[in-house]
């Protein structure tokens, strides 16, 4: 009887330790991705879809940044959605997105996006970051200023000079 207990118990073990979502490491995976060259146009509804392979779970969080600008040689990552105004206060456009399991549509929105200054619509670079949603790299509930890029690499302990280049 004790040797069925013992052997319940290593399976057990087995089984409960397959479940974790941790890498070799102990940490967590979350991944980077950009995306560059994105250009918003009429022709393919001022969006892009960006395909997820493999797909995300459910509970995974997605942060979308835009290259703003880059200040002494520093990239200056925005936090999406991102809300551009007129000299009047009213909203010119944003950028938006969405995500699903499979893909991730990034898109602009706005009463006129083609009088958009086209340094605004052509040439785009994004970085998206995967973050699961079980993260908990010290059992504490905190999380990083997801508006904040490089706030969140380094909470998450992610390897920001592996950045994975979807096009």
């Amino acid at each position: 009887m004790k040797k069925i207990l013992t052997l319940f118990a290593v399976v057990g073990l087995f089984a409960f330790s397959s479940c974790s979502d941790d890498n070799a490491d102990g940490n967590t995976i979350s991944e980077v991705f950009e995306v560059s060259g994105v250009n918003f146009a009429s022709n393919n509804n001022f969006s892009i879809l960006v395909d997820l392979n493999p797909a995300i779970y459910e509970s995974d969080v997605i942060l979308v940044y835009r290259l703003s600008a880059v200040e002494n040689g520093r990239d200056i990552w925005k936090l999406l959605p991102d809300t551009y105004y007129l000299a009047n206060g009213t909203r010119d456009f944003s950028y938006e997105f969405d995500f699903g399991q499979d893909d991730i549509n990034i898109f602009m929105e706005g009463n006129n996006l083609g009088t958009v200054n086209a340094s605004f619509r052509t040439d785009q670079v994004f970085r998206i970051v995967i973050v699961p949603g079980s993260f908990s790299p010290t059992g504490k509930s905190t999380k990083a200023d997801y508006s904040d890029y490089n706030a969140v690499i380094a909470k998450y302990n992610i390897n920001d000079s592996n950045v994975k280049k979807l096009n």
